[in-house]
């Protein structure tokens, strides 16, 4: 079986399939300047804010106003810290075993509902009603979608079955709501064969199921002949596995971030380049029905998945509006396309990519380079890129270079997508380095401007080393599949597993082992980008490396659990970042304007609302380990909303 190969790559558009009418509803028609409804504020996802009642001059000032402990220490069991909503003054947060509605003035809880069955994770979501029902509350266990009243925080009984639908499918996230439609992702094991990681959606009010779309095309359908010999069958994985969605309100598209198929590294069951996998696809939100897809990886083998969905706006462009849409994801390179085709905006190329010798495996001879914007994260590396002493410490330094004596003294690298290649036991060894390391820009997306274009993204640097073998019986490489079927996966010398960073640990001045990259700093950026020109406006280190010397500590540091947000007075809010920092800067410059320190990092994106009172605040939570270990061995979360405002 041949793929049509033309068709796989790059831009795929549906042109009988009409776009719709731009005179339907626009669902943030009605949005108030004071409100955050959505992890990104808005249906487009821009993370923007029109309140500008603190600014530059005054943000010095901002003091916290209140806190709230979401885990105390040492107690509850461990899930990831959350982004709350806030409508009309009350805050919603999910805390794990409980939604939580509060007064976003003075943190006053207001209604309190136990989850049970499973975990609330990461958001919640807000539906605003209509004129036969009030507004609801969504969230998800993992197995089932629940509804809640607003106000009391009282299950919707008439919603599916007696409050709740049960998924086929787990989805460990609540729905993206657009009008009356529900949509959500799918989260599949990493097995090659499993259940489809197909999105679906369901009607707000009644729980019915609306449409499900086939993230690997079907037979008969747009991009099945992508796969060959068969790999499509019962194949698992490109799945949205993210906790939000975007929509284009005057369009009614929803563009749906896809992961990579499964499994992550080998690829030789599904020859071919595997649509919809590493895909933005855009649909018919209340449909389902396809409108196009852009494909960022042809045959992902580094599990470089586009974990959030992409952030919309619009650009002048030669005189021109461009719908534009900012895609970005693991690989450290920005996508931006005309929301209204998929097509380029700034160009990409098909460039000849290196391949690898893994056995019956297929390689895509090129993949999809942006001409603009340049990669928010590096891409290439050779020795010359390892830290010296006079970049962290002689011991550090030392280490890495340790490191690297121990994989034969270099390692392989070809730029963007460097393939892996067979090792066998005793065999000579081959490994490739590939940067970044998990994630240039992960799920927090960009934030947008929208009055001017400008796009503004966090992005971490770092290694990621390692090389192919066959799978040995019985071994967890990682992701807990002992008993998987895929032949190959990838390894390292410190053992099996998904990946090895270039990273070194040493003793810091207090007794304190810590890991830094090998690479030279910058670990992690702040960039600032023209989504006009898709020129580099400007970028400068995010994070401080408090162990290392005077004078060599402004690092940047990873900082893939966060977001910025960007409000009208010019002002970029960011955690992110493990040195527990929540800090200011001035959107047009990027000079540092206010920070403060946490008890724990604020690794995911902030909001800022306006309360009962009048006042704007900025909230954020700050999530880490502390306090005694849990029963089975690992260490308790802490985790905390903090919420800033003003003097008043």
């Amino acid at each position: 079986m041949r793929a049509s190969i033309a068709l796989a790559l790059g831009v795929g558009l549906l042109a009988s399939t009409a776009l719709v009418s731009t005179a339907l509803a626009q669902s943030d028609k009605d949005l108030k300047p004071g409100d955050w409804p959505r992890y990104a504020r808005d249906l487009g996802g821009t993370h923007y804010s029109p309140l500008n009642q603190i600014t530059a001059a005054n943000v010095g000032k901002l003091q916290t106003a209140w806190s709230f402990k979401v885990r105390p220490e040492g107690g509850g069991s461990i899930v990831s810290s959350a982004t709350p909503i806030v409508v009309d003054g009350v805050l919603y947060l999910p805390v794990g075993n409980a939604v939580v509605a509060m007064d976003g003035a003075t943190g006053r809880e207001l209604w309190r509902h136990p989850v049970t069955g499973g975990l609330a994770r990461r958001l919640v979501t807000y539906w605003p009603g209509d004129k036969d029902h009030a507004p609801r509350i969504f969230y998800s266990n993992g197995k089932a979608i629940s509804a809640l009243d607003a106000k009391s925080g009282q299950p919707v009984t008439s919603f599916g079955d007696n409050g709740e639908i049960l998924l086929d499918v787990p989805y460990n996230s609540p729905p993206t709501v657009y009008r009356n439609v529900l949509a959500i992702g799918a989260n599949v094991a990493e097995d090659p064969v499993g259940p489809a990681g197909d999105s679906r959606a369901f009607d707000a009010i009644t729980g019915k199921k609306l449409w499900q779309f086939h993230t690997v095309p079907q037979p008969g359908e747009a991009g099945h002949d992508s796969w060959l010999d068969d790999g499509w069958k019962g194949r698992s994985g490109a799945n949205v596995w993210n906790w939000w969605m975007t929509v284009d309100d005057k369009t009614g598209t929803l563009f749906m971030p896809v992961g990579g198929p499964s499994p992550n590294y080998d690829g030789s069951g599904r020859p071919g380049p595997n649509l919809f996998g590493n895909s933005v696809v855009a649909v018919d939100a209340e449909t389902g029905k396809l409108k196009w897809w852009f494909q960022t990886i042809h045959h992902d083998l580094w599990d470089s998945d586009l974990p959030a969905p992409p952030t919309l706006y619009d650009a002048k462009v030669g005189g021109k509006t461009v719908h534009a849409l900012s895609a970005t994801g693991k690989t450290g390179l920005m996508y931006i396309l005309d929301r209204d085709t998929g097509k380029p905006v700034f160009g990409v190329d098909e460039k000849p990519v290196a391949k690898g010798d893994v056995p019956g495996e297929w390689y895509s001879p090129t993949q999809p380079i942006p001409v603009k914007p340049a990669p928010v994260s590096r891409k290439t590396w050779t020795p010359a890129d390892v830290v010296t002493a006079d970049d962290t410490t002689p011991e550090h330094a030392a280490a890495c270079r340790k490191l690297m004596q121990d994989y034969g003294g270099t390692f392989f690298n070809s730029g963007a997508f460097t393939p892996y290649f067979m090792h066998t036991d005793g065999g000579p060894l081959k490994a490739s380095i590939n940067l970044p390391m998990n994630g240039g820009s992960l799920w927090g997306g960009t934030a947008v401007d929208p009055r001017n274009g400008m796009l503004f993204i966090n992005s971490s640097e770092g290694g990621s080393i390692g090389y192919m073998e066959k799978r040995k019986p019985g071994v967890n490489y990682g992701r807990g599949d002992e008993h998987s079927t895929q032949t190959y996966d990838r390894a390292n010398l410190s053992g099996p597993g998904a990946y090895q960073s270039f990273s070194a640990s040493i003793k810091d001045a207090s007794g304190k082992t810590v890991n830094m990259p090998c690479i030279k700093p910058p670990w992690g950026r702040l960039i600032a980008i023209n989504g006009n020109t898709g020129d580099v406006a400007w970028q400068i280190p995010l994070g401080v490396s408090e162990n290392l010397p005077a004078g060599k500590q402004n690092t940047g540091l990873y900082n893939g659990n966060g977001s910025p947000i960007v409000t009208a007075s010019g002002l970029l809010f960011i955690g992110a970042t493990a040195d527990k920092r929540f800090r200011a800067f001035n959107a047009k410059s990027g000079k540092e304007l206010w920070e403060t320190k946490l008890d724990y990092p604020a690794e995911d994106t902030p909001i800022t609302y306006t309360g009962k009172d009048g006042r704007q605040y900025v909230a954020v939570v700050a999530a880490g380990p502390g306090g005694p270990r849990l029963p089975n061995g690992r260490p308790a979360n802490a985790e905390s909303l903090v919420v800033f405002a003003l003097p008043k």
